[in-house]
């Protein structure tokens, strides 16, 4: 397969797409809201775990000494293959087995345990998704708790806590996928194919449901609403991030690709458009599909 570029577009409606270590949703210095590319990387791998695929990089947990804690690294690996021997152990027998966890065979590794140092540069590579909706204003709910608090002896009173949502926020993160990321390894590892065409089918299933799909207190809301998938008609196809080309008119929440059009012209070899019928207008003149049911539109 050749590159592939695209943009992945999800939509959050009192929701928390990415909160910062206040609980407010994620942003620049200048007040610019935005999704850091882990917050967009999680429900895809959480998807994949759900489907019984091996996957690294997500957090899970052991008992120890009458508590429960995350698992370091080298707990997580022995959890999903074997315990790493220091000495009978080799780089080649660990790579191999890292190459088999799906969300490193797209998203790359750092792994450094047990005198074992190994750094992937993932195929695929996310930019950080910036809305581009107008009108976001940021909500701050009052929760009434059913307990007092613990700490304080003399409490007579539940306690508050307080959930904070965006109204309305539309993020559009950039990626590219560059198949000739793992190239060197085919020469290392035995019967290793590199990315193939099969991994970027499963990624490109994930890119168009997994937010949809993780639903949790604050991410309800969040939602796959467009993805855009560019594949290049040849090797020496190098776009910028394409979000960057996004036209969104927030009054009519619309998304105007023209500018995507003028950009890759005569770069690619198919292209295809998802989107949420219902709830966006996009103008193009790829083909467009909706994104619930991969039907042509």
């Amino acid at each position: 397969m050749k590159r592939v570029y695209g943009v992945i577009g999800i939509k959050a409606k009192m929701a928390n797409w990415n909160a910062d270590f206040t609980g407010r949703p994620k942003s620049t210095s200048n007040g610019d809201i935005f999704g850091s590319d882990k917050a967009l990387k999680y429900p895809m791998k959480k998807m994949w775990e759900n489907e019984g695929k091996h996957v690294l990089y997500i957090k899970s947990w052991k008992e120890e000494k009458g508590g429960i804690i995350p698992r370091q690294l080298s707990e997580r690996y022995e959890k999903e293959f074997s315990k790493i021997d220091e000495k009978n152990t080799t780089t080649t027998e660990v790579m191999t087995n890292l190459f088999q966890c799906i969300d490193v065979k797209n998203f790359g590794a750092t792994f450094a345990e047990k005198k074992q140092n190994i750094s992937i540069n993932g195929a695929v590579q996310f930019g950080q998704g910036f809305n581009k909706f107008d009108d976001t204003n940021i909500e701050v709910q009052d929760i009434l708790s059913p307990f007092t608090d613990s700490t304080k002896e003399d409490a007579k009173q539940s306690t508050l806590g307080t959930k904070i949502t965006v109204d309305e926020a539309h993020y559009f993160y950039g990626f590219s996928i560059n198949p000739k990321a793992y190239d060197e390894y085919k020469h290392i590892l035995n019967k290793f194919e590199g990315y193939t065409e099969k991994d970027y089918q499963e990624f490109k299933k994930v890119a168009l449901v997994s937010a949809t799909a993780y639903s949790t207190n604050s991410k309800f809301g969040c939602e796959n609403e467009f993805a855009l998938f560019v594949e290049c008609k040849n090797d020496e196809c190098y776009l910028p991030d394409l979000s960057d080309y996004i036209k969104f008119y927030s009054d009519k929440r619309e998304i105007d690709l023209s500018d995507v059009e003028e950009l890759i012209k005569d770069k690619y070899s198919s292209v295809e458009v998802y989107c949420n019928p219902f709830k966006l207008k996009v103008t193009t003149t790829f083909d467009k599909f909706n994104i619930f049911t991969n039907e042509k539109l």
